[in-house]
């Protein structure tokens, strides 16, 4: 539970079962916040410093519904058939590792990649579950039933709002961009994806259209024909002198800033980039939106959110097999190979962060909902997986291990929670690193701990 500060304007700790050992035997009202600081800073895993910090950009590719890792990353050819289902396997890259036959351009280039295949955590509801993996924090007042728990400014802020916050920029490159869309489904918009408690100045960019449509355009990011840049300079300088709210007048800062620096704007101009790399990524939804997701990159926005589906696309309760192979399996791919070869062609790789991954993976027993004929999984979040690379991930190799099922970790399991903690160190934020929320409350920005296998083998 969050505490009040007995000093004003000091910093408030997050204070939970970890930050007590962590203090250890000293009496908490005689620590100073720097010693807090410490304290939570020596908690880091050793032997990884050379790391810290090396990434400027990080993309998150949302496998956003939840991929079956039995189906995919992780298969279990020796299983009964009611969990190691219809897939075939294929060897890969790396000696004695299979992958599902359905993804042989990733099986080819496995060595480009960090495989984790010991992701856990106890959070089976959609909701969630996204609000760790988009966030690396468990949901703050969750609620027993979805409608309690959509998105909100009681949200914890997602990675790109943080960094705005931490590091606030006035150049005219937004701190965070989600692609294509926001995850919203009916009456429910999952939680995660904003500012949250920092309110909605340090929300990211959100692009609300197909960047595979010969009609994209992001019209809002162009001056109008015959626009001088004078006048514009001229239109910030008066907004300035005018009253009204601080959040609206922060959006319209940031909009004028974009507008005139261009490097943003240039980004999204799908039509400049060679047709041969377009057809390389994938002319679908997937594929040019991870396009997208370098171009911003390479422009300097340094968190990309790019969401592989509307909120459900990967939850295959029903016909898993036959939306995995006719199009989930081979967009994703196809998408991600070309990823990281053209940022490696373009020299980014090496400062680019990339994961791969969804909220959870799929249930080890195949399932058949009431009323439905097909076949599939559901909900799974004590066992799954996920890819990373670039930005000192040391690739080539397996991390963790499930059981002959593929339903629990048999070796070191990893939480949303310390892919958040190694989204942050590859920025170089460290444990003791704070945001301010709109209370005013300073909070340690994370609690996990960043993956040392990632970087160490």
């Amino acid at each position: 539970m969050n505490q009040s500060s007995p000093h004003p304007g000091k910093p408030v700790p997050r204070w939970n079962r970890r930050s007590i050992l962590q203090a250890g035997g000293s009496t908490l009202l005689g620590l100073s916040w720097a010693d807090l600081a410490r304290a939570r800073t020596k908690t880091q895993p050793a032997g990884i410093d050379s790391t810290f910090g090396k990434a400027k950009s990080v993309i998150i590719v949302n496998l956003t519904g939840g991929m079956s890792h039995i189906d995919s990353l992780d298969p279990k050819p020796n299983a009964p058939a009611e969990i190691r289902g219809e897939f075939g396997t294929i060897s890969t890259k790396l000696p004695g590792v299979a992958l599902c036959e359905h993804l042989p351009k990733l099986a080819k280039s496995l060595d480009k990649w960090a495989l984790v295949r010991s992701l856990s955590h106890g959070e089976n509801g959609h909701l969630p579950g996204t609000h760790r993996l988009l966030t690396g924090m468990v949901m703050p007042n969750q609620r027993q039933t979805d409608l309690d728990n959509v998105l909100s400014r009681k949200d914890w802020p997602c990675y790109g709002a943080a960094l705005a916050q931490v590091r606030p920029r006035n150049d005219g490159v937004p701190s965070g961009v989600t692609v294509p869309h926001a995850l919203i489904e009916g009456p429910l918009t999952w939680p995660g994806q904003h500012g949250g408690i920092l309110g909605a100045h340090y929300d990211p960019l959100l692009v609300t259209q197909d960047p595979n449509s010969a009609d994209f355009r992001m019209e809002s990011l162009s001056l109008a024909p015959g626009f001088a840049l004078n006048r514009m300079e001229e239109r910030r300088r008066l907004l300035g002198l005018l009253d009204g709210p601080s959040e609206f007048k922060g959006h319209q800062r940031i909009a004028f800033d974009m507008l005139l620096s261009g490097k943003v704007t240039a980004a999204f101009r799908m039509e400049q980039e060679p047709v041969r790399n377009r057809e390389r990524y994938g002319r679908n939804l997937f594929g040019q939106s991870l396009l997208l997701a370098r171009r911003l990159v390479q422009s300097g926005v340094p968190v990309v959110q790019a969401n592989m589906g509307i909120v459900q696309t990967w939850d295959t309760h029903t016909d898993n097999w036959g939306k995995l192979k006719n199009q989930l399996l081979p967009w994703t791919e196809t998408g991600i190979s070309a990823l990281i070869e053209d940022l490696e062609a373009q020299g980014l790789l090496d400062q680019t962060l990339v994961v791969v991954m969804g909220e959870f993976g799929r249930t080890p027993k195949i399932s058949t909902l009431p009323g439905e004929t097909s076949q599939g999984r559901d909900h799974w979040a004590h066992c799954y997986s996920g890819l990373l690379a670039g930005a000192g991930i040391k690739t080539g190799q397996v991390i963790g291990k499930s059981d002959s099922r593929g339903a629990y970790p048999v070796s070191m399991a990893y939480s949303p929670m310390d892919v958040g903690a190694t989204i942050y160190h590859a920025l170089g934020l460290g444990s003791d690193t704070m945001i301010t929320d709109h209370l005013n409350r300073g909070l340690f920005l994370f609690d996990g701990r960043p993956i040392e296998a990632l970087y160490k083998g």
